[in-house]
């Protein structure tokens, strides 16, 4: 059984979370990280010197980084779930992956932490709304490639909508003025339909 470590609420821990889900994959998960610590203790630092979450064991085999994770399970657990059939599609597919890790994450962070994680009379004003204009001007774009296929990498779900279904969630449910993105929404809806995103990415947010 895969062992994954990390936090329910983590969202690099969810993407590994749902795509388990998604692929019907048992597994133990252990809590760690944030307010359970330990992360950065000897035992933890030995399977994954960076000291974060998510890690995952598959018996003798150790990986970290997120993305890393769903590509594995994917690879070897799919058996054609969640990866595109032809190459274009598949490059697609993880451009999406990491446009999350370099567009929408560093921009949607500083509104989730200062919104959600950071108490109301220290929070800033400008910075927040900076941080709010960056996210919804990167979402935009994402609006933009919905227009030729309900997912980001064609018809069906695949590995290129888990990283950013997990920002969906939280951009969807914070307090803040969004653009109106119907394709986006339209999306976010049909994930809202999935008993895996439901199980674990439909959470309180933390």
């Amino acid at each position: 059984m895969i062992k994954i470590w990390g936090r329910k609420d983590s969202s690099n821990v969810q993407k590994v979370l749902w795509c388990c889900g998604e692929l019907g994959l048992a597994f133990e998960r252990v809590d760690i990280g944030g307010r359970f610590g330990g992360n950065k203790d000897k035992p933890y630092l030995d399977l994954n010197p960076n000291g974060l979450v998510p890690t995952i064991e598959d018996g003798s085999f150790v990986l970290w980084e997120s993305n890393s994770i769903v590509r594995y399970l994917v690879d070897k657990y799919g058996q054609g779930k969640l990866l595109p059939s032809n190459s274009e599609a598949r490059a697609s597919a993880n451009r999406w992956m990491d446009w999350q890790l370099t567009t929408i994450g560093p921009a949607f962070s500083p509104l989730y932490v200062g919104l959600v994680r950071t108490p109301k009379e220290k929070r800033d004003p400008a910075a927040l709304g900076e941080a709010l204009r960056k996210t919804a001007s990167a979402w935009q774009i994402a609006e933009r490639y919905l227009e030729k296929a309900p997912y980001f990498a064609g018809p069906e779900l695949s590995i290129g909508d888990i990283p950013l279904g997990v920002w969906a969630y939280r951009w969807f449910n914070l307090p803040v003025e969004r653009p109106n993105l119907p394709r986006l929404s339209a999306w976010y809806g049909r994930l809202t339909e999935r008993v895996a995103y439901q199980t674990h990415i439909m959470i309180p947010l933390t």
